[in-house]
């Protein structure tokens, strides 16, 4: 265990009771997305001592999960400055800055490398499970000298249960990997966990690596969003190569304007040739449109296949589901630390004006940094699609600019943790080159004469049409995706 790392400072870094001072300590970064890489570089550069867990065996685990999907933002806002400065002194060269990347490619290209280097190989614990968060001594209802404790946080490695003490927290971890149900009501569908072996959450490989689960079956797609959007796509030219594919698409509401966006007078002409593409699948018959259908139950048939029931009293049948209804946060690990959540968004409470997805796509929400997102337990702090909570807006050069922030706050430079360093462009971040990948059917810049350019204002949306994960058919998420 490197001294980094050490849960055992020497006495020379304990306090008045014995135990170490908590400007002594490390700070703690739970996640090895692209994120969680850049607050430790952001940290490092300002003299202090990142330890980064990921329970995955490598960095960027969930990117690779959606490693065919590629990004929406290129690869000029996809590497962090302080990333970039630490490569480019082990003579890294940017790849080109006007390709979009796929999951795997920003992995392989930038994460994989970044994480092997010496400043940084050093603060990683790779198959590093974070069990839970706390002050030390202090339970999350005692007041007295709670912030004058360090955190402890506890994991699981190699099979053994450790802790380590830090001065601070910044949870990266992401939504990825937890999924919201097919269910209309936010629950899972009766019947749901029953049929998980047909079930497919997120944004299948469906022209690669699962080509064979869906090639020749009734294939029911769930969700109005991007990745439901894409997957759509995907299948429809799969019914073409394979014999006997179709396809079905259910959405709750029958307006579908989000999903077609606005044609060929959309400001964002690939996402306009892309609704295009998708209302003439549904058009001519490539693709058969239940809607509106809000999944409420889910039954098996006499032969294994599913009968989905709608709450509008609808059934379909098919063979195999995907369900991409996008994704929501997972805070048991931080139960015993104090937060303060918006209750509809599960994100920091003073951040949920300014994301709030009725109210802002993701080239109208405003930069924000470490005074939106630290939590009552000073020192704790939300950070990337995490931060988010369910609200699909999130860039990751947002990302970026939220740990530069928090770093700075971190080493006492209040001036740079407040000052705004985040360049995008006047799109919002949310084009791609690839008119089958651009999935962006909200994302949009603000005009002089509206506050954005999405019309009608969005409903809240289910699934994440910006830069961040796989299942937000992005970077992210998209974080999206950390």
């Amino acid at each position: 265990m490197s001294s980094c790392c050490s849960a055992k400072p020497g006495p020379q870094n304990r306090g008045p009771e014995g135990f170490p001072s908590p400007e002594s300590l490390p700070v703690a970064i739970i996640g090895g997305g692209p994120v969680g890489l850049a607050a430790a570089a952001h940290l490092l550069e300002r003299g202090l001592k990142p330890v980064v867990f990921e329970a995955g065996p490598s960095v960027g685990t969930a990117p690779l999960d959606w490693g065919h999907v590629h990004t929406f933002s290129p690869w000029r806002y996809n590497v962090d400055r302080a990333c970039r400065t630490l490569l480019e002194r082990h003579g890294w060269t940017v790849p080109d800055a006007d390709a979009f990347p796929t999951g795997r490619e920003l992995v392989e290209g930038y994460l994989a490398p970044l994480a092997a280097l010496p400043e940084m190989a050093g603060r990683l614990r790779l198959n590093t499970l974070v069990t839970g968060v706390a002050r030390q001594r202090a339970g999350k209802v005692r007041d007295a000298g709670r912030e004058r404790q360090p955190f402890e946080v506890r994991f699981q490695a190699e099979g053994k249960e450790d802790r380590l003490l830090v001065q601070a927290v910044l949870v990266a971890t992401g939504t990825w990997g937890h999924p919201n149900p097919a269910g209309a009501s936010g629950l899972p569908a009766i019947g749901e966990r029953q049929a998980a072996d047909r079930i497919r959450y997120g944004m299948s490989d469906v022209l690669g690596d699962e080509r064979g689960r869906y090639a020749g079956k009734r294939v029911l797609v769930v969700g109005s969003g991007h990745s439901a959007v894409g997957t759509l796509i995907d299948l429809a030219s799969l019914a073409e190569q394979a014999p006997g594919t179709t396809v079905l698409w259910v959405a709750r509401s029958a307006d579908l304007t989000r999903a077609y966006g606005g044609g060929a007078a959309d400001q964002l002409p690939e996402r306009g040739a892309l609704g295009q593409r998708l209302r003439h699948l549904v058009e001519s018959g490539a693709i058969e449109l239940l809607a509106p259908f809000s999944v409420d139950e889910i039954r098996r048939g006499a032969d294994g296949s599913l009968q989905v029931m709608s709450l509008e009293g609808r059934m379909a049948e098919a063979d195999e589901m995907v369900v991409a209804t996008g994704l929501r946060p997972e805070f048991s690990i931080l139960r015993e630390v104090r937060l303060d959540l918006d209750p509809a968004l599960e994100c920091p409470r003073v951040l949920a004006p300014l994301i709030d997805p009725n109210l802002h796509s993701c080239g109208t929400v405003r930069p924000h940094g470490a005074l939106e997102l630290q939590q009552p337990d000073s020192g704790l702090f939300l950070a990337g699609m995490t931060s988010y909570g369910r609200a699909p807006t999130f860039l990751l050069a947002t990302g970026y600019e939220q740990v530069r922030s928090i770093a700075a706050f971190l080493a006492g430079d209040m001036e740079a943790a407040r000052r705004v360093e985040l360049d995008l462009p006047q799109t919002g971040v949310c084009s791609s080159n690839r008119v089958v990948a651009a999935l962006d059917a909200a994302c949009c810049t603000p005009t002089t004469t509206q506050d954005t350019c999405c019309a009608p204002k969005p409903e809240l949306a289910e699934d994440a049409p910006c830069c961040g994960t796989a299942d937000q058919k992005v970077s992210l998420p998209a974080e999206p995706a950390e």
